[in-house]
C-alpha cells in the first residue's frame, strides 16, 4: 500500500505575531499536486482562531514541497485558514498579499528577504557563558573557528533541507552577533518569497528539535551593544528593473517614507528595541534613504546607483515579522500610493506603538 506523511503547515492566530503550527496526515496515495491533498480540519480553539462552542476551522492546502526531515515521498502542505463556512479566517494573511498581488501583478514586483534569527539553548544564545556576555561583537560576522561561530551545524543542516524541499534559498552567513544566523530567500514573486520563507521557518525549528535549540525571531532577543535581528526586504518592479530605474526607486522611497507609519505597524512586534539609530539601523521616529547606507530605513545597493536601475532594500522590517504583509504593504504603497491598513486594525498592540510614534 502507498501512504504518503502530509505534514499540514499554517499559521495560528496569536497577535502581535502569529507562529507556526503543524500536524501529520496520512495520505494513501501519492502527492504529485495541491490536486492530491484533501482539505482538513482543526480545532481553532487551540490556536487562538475559534471560540470552543464553534471550534471548527478549514486547512486549505495552497503549496507542497518535499519533505527533507522524513525524505522518501512525504511532503510540507502550507495552508490558508479558512473558517468552517469556507470563507476566508481573520488570521489569514496570506489572502490580502494574495488580492494584492493580483491587482499588481502587471508590475512584475519581486522580493528577496534576508532572514536573521538567534539560536538559543535555554534562557541565552547558544555558547554564551552563563553569567556575563561573550567579548564584543565585531569578529562573528561571517567568521570562521570555534571561538567565534557557534550553530553552523544547524545553519547547515537547515540550508540543505530548505534545498532538498526545493526553496530558493540562495545563500547563508553568521551574523554580527553570536550565536546569531542569516539565511536568504529570493528574488521571486510575493507570494512565492512569503511562503518559502515560512516553510523555512518551520524547517528551522523543527531540526532545532534535533539540536536541543530552539529559534529566536525577536528583533532585539539581547539588549546593549548587541545588534537586533531583521528581515531585510529586497523589493523591485519591472521599472525599477528597467533603463532608468533609478529614478522610480527614488519616486518610491518618497511613497515609503509618506507612508512609513502604516509599514511600522505591521513589520513585526518589538520592533521599536531594535530600530533605535544604533547597531545598522534607522530610528523607528525616523525616516530617510541613501546609497549604501546601512543606517538608513531604505538602502539603494550601490550596484544599483551605479547600474540606474536594479532594486531596493527596506531594512526596516524585523526577524519576526510577517512577510505577507510586509510584502503586501510594500506593493500597494509603491504601486498604488496606499498602505495596506486592513490587517494592521485586528493586529492592534502593533498599531498602537505605531500611532504613538
Amino acid at each position: 500500500m502507498t501512504y504518503v506523511k502530509a505534514e499540514y503547515l499554517w499559521l495560528d492566530g496569536y497577535r502581535p505575531t502569529p507562529s507556526l503550527r503543524s500536524k501529520t496526515k496520512i495520505v494513501d496515495r501519492e502527492v504529485r499536486t495541491i490536486a492530491d491533498l484533501p482539505d482538513w480540519g482543526f480545532d481553532g480553539s487551540s490556536t487562538e482562531q475559534a471560540e470552543g462552542r464553534s471550534s471548527d476551522c478549514l486547512l486549505k492546502p495552497v503549496r507542497v514541497v518535499p519533505d527533507p526531515v522524513r525524505g522518501a515521498s512525504h511532503v510540507l502542505v502550507l495552508c490558508e485558514v479558512l473558517n468552517a463556512d469556507g470563507s476566508v479566517h481573520p488570521s489569514n494573511t496570506r489572502s490580502v498579499l494574495r488580492k494584492c498581488a493580483q491587482r499588481y501583478s502587471e508590475q512584475e514586483p519581486l522580493f528577496g528577504i534576508e532572514q536573521e534569527y538567534t539560536l538559543y539553548r535555554g534562557a541565552k544564545p547558544i555558547s554564551w557563558p552563563a553569567d556575563g556576555a561573550p567579548s564584543p561583537q565585531g569578529p562573528y560576522y561571517c567568521g570562521v573557528g570555534a571561538d567565534k561561530i557557534y550553530g553552523r551545524d544547524l545553519a547547515e543542516a537547515h540550508l540543505e533541507a530548505c534545498l532538498r524541499a526545493g526553496l530558493r534559498v540562495c545563500g547563508i552567513n553568521s551574523e554580527v552577533m553570536p550565536g546569531q544566523w542569516e539565511f536568504q530567500v529570493g528574488a521571486v514573486g510575493p507570494l512565492d518569497v512569503a511562503d518559502e520563507l515560512w516553510i523555512a521557518r518551520w524547517l528551522l525549528q523543527r531540526l532545532g528539535e534535533n539540536y536541543g535549540v530552539w529559534v529566536n525571531f525577536a528583533p532585539k532577543p539581547v539588549l546593549g551593544d548587541w545588534n537586533g535581528a531583521g528581515a531585510h526586504t529586497n523589493f523591485s518592479t519591472k521599472a525599477m528593473r528597467a533603463a532608468g530605474g533609478l529614478a522610480v526607486i527614488k519616486e518610491a522611497c518618497e511613497k515609503l517614507s509618506a507612508k512609513r507609519q502604516e509599514h511600522i505597524a505591521v513589520y513585526g512586534a518589538g520592533n521599536e528595541e531594535r530600530l533605535t539609530g544604533k547597531h545598522e539601523t534607522c530610528a523607528i521616529t525616523d525616516f530617510r534613504y541613501g546609497v549604501s547606507d546601512r543606517g538608513a530605513s531604505i538602502r539603494i545597493p550601490i550596484f544599483t546607483a551605479k547600474d540606474g536601475c536594479g532594486y531596493l532594500e527596506d531594512r526596516r522590517p524585523a526577524a519576526n515579522c510577517d512577510p505577507y504583509l510586509v510584502c503586501a504593504c510594500l506593493i500597494d504603497t509603491v504601486c498604488a500610493g496606499s498602505a495596506v491598513s486592513s490587517h494592521a486594525l485586528y493586529d492592534q498592540p502593533t498599531m498602537e506603538k505605531a500611532e504613538a510614534v
